[in-house]
């Protein structure tokens, strides 16, 4: 059935005007991306092929690629880029700041700002929250990309930006690709170092959370600090 098929209120841009965004389901959020279908099939009918195509569901598309969605049937280049880019967007209005500096209270907080885009990176991601002495978020800095299972950390790197900044506080994030956030003695000892670093340039390290599939821990929280 073709989208101009429908009802004129179950359509996924006029129901989205007239019930709000939020009220669509899944394939219609990513049939408004698709724009249109195939011959044989409606956006929403393509929608729900791309959705089927990984057991994950949707959250399969935070770690696809063009190439891949462009092997479903009737998913050209330009389809694909459509859906990656609206992915990205997600990815990136997640992890930055408001034009209002955050303040930030607790580290659930500071969690919630990574959990949804971190989780699904396939290599680990060091990150740096720096903050003023209000508590309130300065900038994310990502300070190494590493390899599949590990990622080597300097101090010179990890505190540059926080000086330029005159940082007052900082917060290291960083995920464990295996979705397990328990810490591992490289990751204690790692941030035993970075505190001593931080004292010497008068730079606090607040505290340091791992990022696993769907939930994280605090070094601080758990006694490691």
């Amino acid at each position: 059935m073709k989208i101009k098929s429908l009802p004129q209120s179950e359509r996924p841009v006029e129901k989205s005007m007239s019930q709000g965004i939020g009220r669509l389901s899944n394939p219609e959020l990513l049939a408004i991306l698709l724009g249109t279908g195939t011959r044989d099939k409606s956006a929403i009918g393509l929608a729900e092929d791309i959705i089927a195509a990984d057991r994950r569901g949707i959250s399969c598309l935070a770690e696809s690629s063009v190439e891949e969605l462009m092997k479903i049937n009737g998913v050209g280049q330009f389809k694909a880029a459509r859906v990656m880019a609206a992915v990205e967007l997600g990815k990136r209005i997640s992890t930055s700041p408001r034009s209002k500096r955050i303040h930030v209270k607790s580290t659930d907080e500071i969690a919630r700002l990574f959990l949804d885009d971190m989780r699904y990176e396939n290599r680990e991601v060091f990150k740096a929250l720096l903050l003023n002495p209000k508590s309130e978020i300065i900038c994310i800095e990502t300070v190494s990309v590493g390899e599949l299972t590990s990622t080597l950390i300097h101090p010179r790197e990890v505190f540059s930006q926080a000086v330029k900044r005159s940082a007052a506080g900082v917060v290291f994030v960083h995920n464990h690709p295996s979705g397990d956030p328990t810490p591992s003695q490289e990751d204690i000892e790692t941030t035993e170092r970075l505190e001593a670093c931080g004292t010497l340039l008068g730079i606090k390290v607040i505290d340091h959370i791992i990022i696993g599939d769907g939930r994280y821990v605090s070094l601080k929280s758990s006694g490691y600090m």
